[in-house]
């Protein structure tokens, strides 16, 4: 069952399943999904899939490659990763080292393939802040090709590659790190008091994430059902003049508008920690923004819920949410 590989626990059977441990095998897996003609999803950490109660009808491909490249810079690293190395162990390892640039995107699941396709952040850092590359195969011509930030059309929290998912199969990423330890500026202000220090080490900057989103259930964990969910279910959102509520968060953006806090439409619309059905899927009871399996629950149900979020917060503020994760197999009007 494809449950067995999402956060969330959730999704039906596959048609096929392929393990690929190396870039080639990777290649051959999916031009051969393409050449019959199947439905192919790539799957790795699971991190960030909705699928469908049914299962997934065509092949999946699991992406397990492994392998880490390091080159000096002048004034740091550059680290050439696979697509199917786990993300916080990368983020751990490069702390570790006096590598700084990704430290505040400790804690957070998945793998590093999919870190460009959702341009992933948090606490003031993305990806697309250290990706000076990404090696990827061209569905389209069956070439490998390597594609600078601009060709990777990163945006808030999507890219080129979630705009059009169909078109490119990340084999690896290259990110230039700094050297010496210290973390860069924190732009997050419940982050820069949470570390409570001037000119704090990478060490010190993860530590206090791992925290902070330990107490939102952010943080895999087997005994704590808060965290089988997909992180963060809704992207906060952007907003043009005069459609802030009052006394809602605002985060300036450089083109004029306004970024919000997406939890805290959430919770001003009536929604609780918790709301939902504590046997099955309900609101984290840690963190508004996660929808939580308890345990019993499925596909359906998550996306029922996710749709009466949208709908209470869209009468409430008239703003309309949006999800975050990536529906497999399934529709939904939101």
């Amino acid at each position: 069952m494809l449950s067995d590989f999402t956060t969330l626990r959730l999704g039906g059977p596959a048609g096929r399943l392929v393990e690929a441990t190396t870039d080639d095998a990777l290649i051959d897996a999916v031009c051969d999904a393409d050449a019959r003609g199947e439905p192919l999803l790539l799957l790795a950490g699971g991190s960030n899939l909705v699928i469908a109660d049914e299962g997934f009808p065509g092949t999946v491909v699991r992406i397990a490659t492994r392998g880490i490249a390091r080159e000096a810079t002048a004034d740091g690293e550059t680290l050439r990763v696979a697509a199917g190395e786990p993300w916080d162990a990368f983020v751990a390892r490069t702390v570790a080292e006096r590598l700084a640039g990704i430290e505040c995107l400790s804690g957070i699941p998945g793998s590093v393939g999919a870190t460009p396709i959702q341009n992933v952040g948090a606490y003031g850092q993305e990806v697309s802040d250290t990706i000076i590359n990404v090696r990827a195969l061209d569905r389209r011509t069956g070439e490998v090709v390597d594609l600078d930030p601009e060709a990777c059309g990163f945006a808030y929290r999507s890219s080129a590659f979630k705009r059009d998912p169909e078109h490119h199969v990340v084999l690896d990423v290259t990110f230039a790190l700094e050297r010496g330890g210290r973390a860069r500026p924190i732009r997050y202000p419940e982050l820069a008091r949470a570390v409570g220090r001037e000119d704090p080490s990478t060490a010190d900057v993860r530590d206090a994430v791992l925290r902070l989103r330990a107490g939102k259930g952010m943080v895999l964990d087997p005994a704590d059902p808060d965290t089988r969910s997909a992180g963060s279910f809704f992207t906060n959102p952007i907003l043009g003049p005069g459609q802030l509520p009052d006394g809602a968060p605002a985060f300036p953006q450089p083109d004029g508008r306004v970024k919000t806090s997406a939890a805290w439409l959430i919770q001003h619309a009536g929604f609780a920690k918790g709301h939902g059905d504590p046997d099955g899927i309900a609101i984290s009871t840690k963190h508004v923004l996660a929808l939580t399996n308890r345990g019993r629950g499925t596909t359906a149900e998550l996306l029922a819920l996710q749709d009466e979020i949208v709908d209470g917060v869209r009468d409430a503020f008239g703003i309309t949410l949006h999800r975050e994760p990536v529906l497999v197999g399934v529709s939904t009007r939101t």
